[in-house]
Parts: C-alpha cells; structure tokens; sequence
C-alpha cells in the first residue's frame, strides 16, 4: 500500500507489496525489494538499493550525500541487503569517490534508534548498532558483532566478527573479532564468550579462544610475537582473529 500522501519519484523502482507511508519521500535512483515496509516520513535518495522485506521506521534519512566537505556531488551508492531492520531517526550516507563510492550493508542487521552510518561504511550481516551508534567514515563491521549503545567509532577503524562494545565506548584502533571493548579510549576486557555460545561455537573453541585472548593481549608480547605463538595452535577459529590482527592499519585496541 502506497498512502496517497508519500512522494515517490517516477524513477525510483519499487518491488512487489512494497508499503510508503504518509509523507516520506522516494527519490530517483532508489531501488526498493519487494515486502519492504516505509514507514511514515521516511526519506530515501539515490542511487541507493534495498533488499527484501526491510523495515524502515519513521523519521529515517536513507542514502542522502555524506557529510564530508570534499563532496561534489558524485554519483555514489547505497547497498542494503535483506530483512534489516532500520529504526527512528536512523541516518545512512552514501558513499564518496575517495574510497569505492559505496556505503554497503548486509543482512539481518538491527539498526536501533539514532544510528549513524557514515560514507563509505561497510557493515556485514547479523549486526546489531544499538540506540546512538555512530560509525564514522570508512568503517568496517564484521558479522555478528554488536555496538552498545552510544559507542563511537573514529574513520577508518575496523570491527572484527563476533565483537562487542560496551555502552558509552569510543572506539579509535581495530577490535578484533571475539574481543569484548569497553571504555573511553576502548580497551579489551575479554572474549564474548556468551554470544559465541549462541552461534553454535563449541566449548573446545571457546577455550581456544580465550587462550588467544590471553597470549594477545595477558602475556606481555609484541603483537608480532603473539601472532607468530597463535600461528603454532593451527586452529580454524583463530584464522579470522590472525588475519584481521595482521591486516590492521590502524592498529588494535591494546
């Protein structure tokens, strides 16, 4: 149902039993899948593409040009997958010809109140931002992960897989997967052990994990020294974690 006061551009393309509520606004170049559900005062500019069945609530800012003053108006994209949820007043930028001109976001992802998601973002699937959230420019998110709320991510900072931050963090270096930050700078408290619980990880590769965790960042080594040690386990699990601690540009929350 298309309520007869939303505005939707002759260009934008909507999927089948697709919903607009009153008042919200679909631009050119928007793509919308099919049972996605606008809500009221919604606004949605292009080029940007949705997925399946999203839910959009009310107030939301949806593929609008980035906050970045080298913007010239290039024509950057928004990708959203399948099944997210986007809360009120959510704000989601397009990209910028300074990165890949793209902003992306998987599926499955619970977007609460008040979220921001900068230019050039790039969040995975099963991902919760919770109320405040704000990622700044070129920000990765890994799958799984979950922001407490108000957690600040500076530009350019990587979120590993399964990660969490706590309430009120400020996040300026790379989290890496399965690590619990908390604080203002974010530092590692420990593994989030109870979310890996949930995803099906078994109670040996918890351990291995936790071993990780303490040979990173309890054992008083160099993180190339850690890394070399946690190469010696040939684990499958702690792939992900070397990878990512190796890739680091700006370095890991220590």
């Amino acid at each position: 149902m298309i309520h007869s006061t939303a505005i939707i551009d002759p260009k934008a393309k909507l999927g089948r039993d697709v919903r607009v509520g009153p008042y919200s606004i679909i631009g050119a170049d928007v793509e919308i899948g099919d049972e996605c559900d606008i809500g009221p005062h919604v606004v949605l500019r292009g080029p940007t593409r949705l997925g399946k069945r999203n839910k959009i609530f009310q107030f939301a800012s949806v593929g609008e040009d980035c906050q970045d003053k080298k913007y010239a108006g290039e024509p950057t994209r928004l990708e959203i997958g399948d099944d997210n949820i986007i809360r009120e007043c959510v704000t989601i930028h397009r990209g910028t010809v300074q990165d890949q001109g793209l902003t992306a976001i998987g599926s499955n992802n619970l977007l609460m109140a008040y979220v921001h998601v900068a230019h050039d973002c790039m969040v995975g699937d099963n991902v919760i931002l919770a109320n405040n959230t704000t990622l700044a420019g070129h920000v990765h998110v890994g799958d799984w992960a979950i922001l407490g709320g108000f957690t600040g991510v500076h530009q350019f900072c990587h979120i590993g897989a399964h990660a969490f931050t706590a309430v009120n963090s400020v996040v300026v270096q790379d989290v890496p997967p399965y690590i619990m930050a908390q604080g203002h700078n974010a530092v590692p408290r420990t593994i989030n052990s109870e979310g890996l619980k949930r995803r099906g990880f078994s109670s040996a590769q918890i351990m291995t994990i936790k071993r990780a965790f303490k040979t990173l960042y309890r054992s008083g080594l160099t993180v190339t020294e850690a890394v070399a040690q946690l190469e010696q386990v040939q684990a499958a699990e702690l792939e992900p974690l070397i990878e990512f601690v190796q890739n680091s540009r700006r370095g890991i929350i220590r």
